[in-house]
């Protein structure tokens, strides 16, 4: 399993090189973008259902997680090992956004094609600057459902059914949110894509982590053995 998880990642990484060699973020990214800017930028669905009720629930979903490692809630994987994956989902929320800070990429919309100041540099051009304001790769919003993808690992091995519907879940929220945010002008394909790889290649580390979680153990009783013996005398009582 371990060796098909790796097999994922390294031809996702072939792949997502190729995607960034053929050009193809600039050309896709024109089918919802012009001179004028891109029209789904503010639209209600793409801004506030997408994007910020995307967000709110990422929040909501990891409240859950947080919630059923203190106290499990379903029958399944170890404590142990809810909280490895709370930490791994925490580690790609933590990560993702991190690089994204310190990124010389600028959004879409910030481009003069599309209305703002900068030019387009591939990301992997490391300290070239566009011109513009930088800080949009990869994804950080698209973070907000792959992170997820650690529900897959946890629940893989004592509940497979369900991973599977879980790594489907995470994977269709996933594009539907960097759907979003390409319609918006906010990323290109390849900054969702990218989040992806990251998320799973955090996963794959977290594979070979070992978490303790000390056991609550309940107050022992004393032992019948344990307790004083009365004796009792003819006529003491």
């Amino acid at each position: 399993m371990k060796r098909r998880d790796l097999s994922v990642a390294l031809s996702g990484a072939a792949l997502l090189l190729l995607w960034d060699l053929s050009g193809l973020d600039l050309v896709v990214t024109r089918w919802f973008g012009g001179p004028g800017g891109f029209p789904c930028r503010d639209a209600w669905l793409t801004s506030t259902v997408l994007h910020q009720g995307g967000r709110i629930a990422a929040w909501g979903v990891l409240i859950v997680l947080l919630l059923d490692a203190l106290r499990p809630t379903f029958a399944g994987p170890t404590r142990a090992a809810r909280v490895q994956w709370l930490l791994a989902t925490l580690t790609c929320l933590l990560l993702v956004p991190a690089l994204k800070s310190i990124s010389a990429t600028s959004c879409p919309w910030d481009l003069r094609e599309f209305g703002g100041v900068a030019r387009h540099v591939p990301h992997w051009w490391f300290g070239v600057a566009d011109g513009g304001p930088g800080r949009c790769f990869p994804s950080g919003h698209a973070v907000g459902a792959f992170a997820f993808l650690s529900l897959y690992f946890l629940l893989r091995d004592s509940r497979p059914r369900a991973a599977r519907r879980c790594l489907g879940v995470v994977v269709a929220a996933g594009v539907l949110f960097g759907g979003a945010q390409l319609a918006r002008g906010a990323h290109y394909p390849s900054h969702t894509l990218w989040s992806a790889w990251l998320c799973w290649m955090v996963c794959l580390a977290f594979v070979h982590v070992r978490v303790r979680v000390p056991r609550l153990r309940r107050a022992e009783l004393p032992r019948p053995s344990m307790l004083p013996e009365l004796e009792t005398r003819p006529g003491s009582l």
